[in-house]
């Protein structure tokens, strides 16, 4: 077998959805969250790449959730966790949503429990390399296409670092104005970006999903 030395690297196809808003929040309103998972469910990802924030915020519900253990045909959830905040890494591993969890650090992640029983990777000195973590993927047997499910934060540093192929962006009929403070983009102010369209499709209920190839 050709050693890596001899095998470029391949990074997986990486894309976000996201819920929006007519004016480009991810919060202010109420998502269609049964319609944006089905269509999330046309990927078939191999990972789910996640930030802190976004598993931060079910904490409190995985905490009480069952756990009929890993889903053996489920995606690789991949979290990352550069300040080390995360917790509920066993109930992540075990609500039965995902065949495992990876816990991305950065070596100035604080010690972490001797005891726990997730799998880490620690690639990055102040911050998780991400352009290193999509690497690390792509190595793994298996892995083709990344999912990220993030409130905007982490699709934003993946867009201004151009490790994003494609947007995938549910517009629901609602603007969200002063009540929104998150945007699918996140906060940071990105390279501008110029997109082509996928595909589209609307539904009778007023939402529109628009897929975008982002040309590098």
């Amino acid at each position: 077998m050709p050693s890596d030395a001899h095998n470029p690297r391949r990074r997986p196809y990486v894309l976000a959805h996201a819920a929006v808003s007519i004016d480009g929040a991810t919060s202010g309103f109420v998502p269609n969250v049964e319609r944006f998972y089905e269509l999330a469910a046309t990927w078939r990802e191999d990972v789910t790449l996640a930030g802190a924030d976004t598993i931060l915020a079910q904490e409190r519900a995985l905490a009480a959730a069952p756990r009929p253990g890993p889903a053996r045909s489920g995606p690789l959830l991949a979290v990352v966790d550069g300040r080390g905040r995360v917790r509920q890494w066993e109930a992540l591993r075990d609500v039965g949503h995902w065949s495992g969890v990876l816990a991305l650090h950065a070596e100035s992640t604080p010690p972490r429990p001797v005891d726990r029983t997730v799998e880490e990777l620690v690639l990055g000195a102040e911050r998780v390399d991400l352009a290193a973590v999509l690497d690390a993927l792509g190595r793994r047997g298996g892995v083709g296409v990344v999912r990220v499910d993030s409130g905007g934060s982490l699709i934003g540093v993946l867009l201004g670092a151009g490790l994003l192929d494609e947007m995938s962006l549910l517009v629901h009929p609602y603007m969200a104005g002063a009540r929104a403070d998150r945007h699918w983009y996140g906060s940071a102010p990105a390279m501008a970006r110029a997109l082509d369209l996928l595909a589209g499709e609307t539904f009778d209920d007023g939402l529109v999903w628009l897929r975008y190839r982002i040309r590098r």
